[in-house]
């Protein structure tokens, strides 16, 4: 099975305010505005907002290691050029960021931006602040699909639950460990199958998916958003990915390291080997855990994370033990909005 991230970090100074340059860094490497482009072993990306970075392994892995090299060779790099110029940081959410003083990247793909501003109101915490931690896992076929989709839907408030980072909303704690999931849960409320509550419903067959996904497409084209019909389009905590042939998990905060964020990559992908797993698989019970998770982070379901852990060790394979103790110091102490908090 290999495996792929993706990371979102915002643009900082030096005090670590935010800077809206992620154009400016683009064009200054490669000569023009552009969405995505190869910065040695990592591509550089942009996002909806101009504070924020993404940075990807410029391909997939078997192993977590080779994943972690390919990032932190794009991260000494990307130091070598800028210095002290910027500064990454990353958490689910920027902890100091106002709204209204991010700007919307304006170089291309506008026409997208557009539609989702018109049906959604863009200028909002659930589209501008927000940092995810993405990981992506292959499928061979519609039988691993429809397994692992359905194991990584059950294991989703878990995982929210021990990478919670967003405590901190324009300067203030406001008393919940995952902000951003909050936020972004409610920001295209007015279609709500979109991201159907972060938790999607169990699939038995393929055509269960294609069937949900052709209902929120009949939406969009009646709300004149054709141009948003894409497998891509789904919000949910896990989507699949038809075209790349692999599920992504979607409703992580991103982490304060590389390393810490390969260590989450490192706890689900053993727990897919599972003959089972000691988990919830009913769609309230998921959602009721989801809020907790959300709300109290790790606080409430130590006994079933250190189960989790457990059987994770158990089927590990020795480059995945090697990060493994880092989601275990995640559910003895904390994730890192408890620490923050």
């Amino acid at each position: 099975m290999t495996i792929g991230t993706e990371h979102e970090f915002s643009l900082n100074d030096s005090g670590f305010h935010p800077l809206p340059v992620s154009d400016q860094i683009v064009k200054e490497i490669c000569g023009s505005y552009e969405s995505e482009i190869l910065f040695g072993d990592i591509r550089l990306g942009k996002e909806l907002q101009k504070t924020v970075i993404e940075m990807v392994p410029r391909s997939p892995a078997e192993e977590i290691a080779a994943l972690e090299t390919q990032l932190t060779g794009g991260l000494s790099r990307f130091y070598r050029i800028y210095g002290n110029r910027y500064r990454l940081l990353g958490l689910g959410m920027h902890p100091t960021a106002r709204v209204s003083e991010i700007p919307v990247w304006d170089h291309d793909e506008g026409e997208y931006y557009r539609v989702y501003d018109r049906l959604f109101d863009i200028r909002q915490h659930g589209w501008l602040n927000i940092q995810a931690l993405q990981i992506n896992l292959s499928f061979r076929d519609s039988r691993e699909l429809i397994s692992r989709f359905n194991r990584i839907r059950s294991l989703l408030p878990y995982l929210i639950a021990v990478t919670a980072s967003s405590p901190v909303v324009e300067g203030k704690l406001t008393g919940s460990c995952d902000n951003r999931l909050l936020f972004y849960r409610q920001n295209q409320k007015e279609l709500p199958a979109i991201c159907g509550g972060i938790i999607p419903e169990k699939i038995r067959t393929v055509a269960d998916h294609k069937r949900r996904m052709e209902s929120i497409w009949h939406e969009l084209r009646s709300c004149d958003a054709g141009i948003l019909c894409e497998e891509w389009v789904d919000s949910s905590g896990v989507i699949v990915r038809f075209s790349r042939k692999c599920l992504e998990i979607k409703a992580l905060d991103e982490q304060e390291s590389i390393h810490s964020a390969m260590a989450f990559a490192a706890f689900v992908r053993p727990l897919l080997r599972c003959h089972s797993l000691p988990v919830e698989t009913g769609q309230d019970a998921l959602l009721d855990i989801t809020e907790r998770a959300i709300r109290q982070g790790t606080a409430g379901m130590k006994v079933e994370l250190r189960q989790l852990y457990d059987l994770a060790w158990r089927n590990a394979t020795p480059d995945e033990r090697g990060y493994l103790p880092v989601v275990r110091d995640r559910i003895e102490n904390g994730s890192l909005a408890e620490r923050i908090a």
